[in-house]
């Protein structure tokens, strides 16, 4: 089954609790929440409190995505706001092996990111300890981007991989995820969506929206 996270990146700020619930109620599996430090991408977004007050509004998954550059030092604190999971980079100054251990004895689930640039080799020694594996499919730092096709190829190779290891770790895949592109994202392995533009933004309600896109998995898995 093919995983819908609505990314509240692209939300109304100003609507942000209705919002959410409007998208749990039609269907969404979970929220990601990107956390951007002006650092390591050139946006400032949320913090801890963004999450314990989502907590409050939702049971769903809140999976919290550090685009910061010192991960580290963040981790007790969104822990403690109610985060289910914790996605890193490999990008970021601290080392991704020693942060996903962290992550995982806070008993939160643990992730890691790739952006664009970034090549697949670098999973190569975390894989004994990633529970998720994020392709970013268009440059982190601000919502509404089109989608990077050439990362389709990263998904396969990065599904290819665990098969080879015998590795069920699901990949998700975050940016420029619509209609148009979810069938090819999910034809190449990804398993957990993330979208926020096509789901906050448009004509249609919110609603309409995930309804959209569920119909494009669908189609997708009966053309397979």
């Amino acid at each position: 089954m093919v995983l819908i996270e609505a990314s509240i990146l692209s939300a109304d700020p100003m609507r942000l609790g209705e919002q959410i619930k409007e998208a749990e109620s039609s269907g969404v599996d979970g929220f990601q929440i990107d956390v951007m430090d002006g650092h390591f991408v050139p946006n400032i977004t949320f913090g801890p409190d963004v999450v314990k007050a989502m907590r409050t509004v939702s049971h769903k998954m809140l999976d919290v995505h550090l685009m910061v550059t010192d991960p580290d030092r963040y981790l007790d604190a969104f822990a403690e706001a109610g985060a289910d999971r914790m996605i890193v980079h490999v990008e970021a100054r601290s080392n991704a092996h020693r942060v996903l251990r962290a992550i995982r004895k806070l008993g939160i689930e643990a992730g890691v990111s790739l952006n664009p640039g970034t090549p697949v080799c670098e999973l190569e020694e975390i894989l004994d300890i990633a529970q998720v594996i994020q392709v970013m499919t268009v440059h982190p730092g601000f919502g509404g981007q089109d989608f990077i096709y050439s990362q389709l190829d990263k998904i396969r190779r990065i599904k290819k991989m665990l098969e080879d290891r015998k590795l069920t770790i699901p990949i998700a895949v975050d940016g420029g995820i619509d209609t148009a592109t979810t069938p090819d994202a999910v034809k190449s392995g990804a398993e957990i969506l993330v979208s926020g533009s096509s789901i906050y933004r448009g004509n249609a309600s919110i609603k309409e929206n995930i309804a959209a896109l569920r119909a494009s998995i669908q189609g997708h898995t009966e053309e397979s």
